[in-house]
């Protein structure tokens, strides 16, 4: 039995994706701060979208991604019915016999993805992928190897995969697949809008900020277009948070630091371990990752208005 739509505002939304980088396990310390009211609302750099399934109190919102694989995935679920969907895959699991073990069927899977780029296929190799991984190489072939004996599309899959896709569905959400800066650029914000930004980080890395890939990698000069673009917001009045790493295995992250330095804005602490620390500890503490959320306002101020 899949949840009732109406309970979605009572529990965090699961992507469907394991998306790398994704904010479902820290939802319950970052949209707390979030503004009460907002008319748009812009997750710029949305990936598995688990930030803007699960905001409520928007008019519009809008996901954005320049993984374009991405986009078209979530326009298909937006577009079709659940139950049709939901039999597809089982279609495609039973048209190349999919198993915890069948990696000649997975290859076929996937050498017909890649020539036609269906977004459901897209899905069910996720399903039965490594870690349910989504990797690409520079041709922008789906390349993530099988996952032997441990990824199937189990029903705690399909469970988040039927909620996510109703929600989806109840929710005024467009999908947007532009440069975080072309994105800006084509919303007329108004200071009821608000921006979240989830860049790649720039001192770490994973299979989605590489640049190896055939897709556009991040660096110094990305960064810092990112940091003026959202000055650029604060000037006109319109809200912004930016997730992001100040410091991870013993690596800072000094374009951020210095941009802090030169502008009021708030730093709220992001716990991603069972361990609490305190602010004290954190510092000392120069290899520990220092994940934050960054705010051109104040969270307490706005929960009284």
């Amino acid at each position: 039995m899949t949840k009732a739509l109406d309970s979605y505002t009572s529990q965090p939304i699961k992507s469907p994706l394991n998306y790398i980088g994704g904010k479902y396990r820290i939802l319950s310390q970052i949209l707390p701060l979030f503004p009460r009211k907002i008319d748009t609302f812009v997750d710029l750099f949305c990936g598995g979208c688990s930030v803007g399934i699960n905001i409520n109190q928007a008019q519009k919102i809008i996901c954005n991604d320049n993984l374009k694989f991405l986009i078209d995935f979530y326009q298909f679920l937006q577009e079709n019915d659940a139950e049709l969907i939901l039999q597809e895959i089982h279609n495609v699991i039973a048209k190349y016999h999919l198993t915890l073990q069948n990696v000649q069927g997975y290859n076929a899977l996937r050498k017909d993805y890649n020539a036609n780029k269906s977004p459901l296929l897209l899905f069910v190799l996720i399903a039965f992928s490594f870690n349910h991984q989504i990797r690409f190489n520079n041709a922008h072939e789906f390349n993530n190897p099988f996952g032997k004996n441990r990824s199937h599309f189990n029903p705690a899959m399909q469970e988040n995969l039927l909620y996510f896709i109703r929600t989806l569905q109840h929710k005024p959400i467009e999908f947007l697949s532009l440069d975080f800066k072309e994105t800006l650029d084509s919303l007329a914000l108004t200071q009821q809008g608000f921006v979240y930004a989830d860049p790649p980080y720039l001192i770490t890395q994973g299979t989605y900020n590489d640049g190896k890939r055939g897709f556009s990698g991040w660096n110094e000069n990305l960064e810092q277009s990112l940091l003026e673009s959202l000055q650029k917001l604060d000037s006109k009045g319109v809200k912004f948070a930016l997730s992001n790493v100040l410091i991870h295995k013993g690596k800072e992250n000094h374009i951020l630091k210095q941009w802090l330095d030169k502008h009021c804005f708030k730093v709220h602490f992001i716990c991603t371990h069972y361990t609490n620390a305190n602010y004290q500890t954190k510092h000392k503490d120069k290899t520990q990752t220092q994940e934050v959320l960054i705010t051109n306002y104040n969270p307490l101020r706005e929960s009284k208005n």
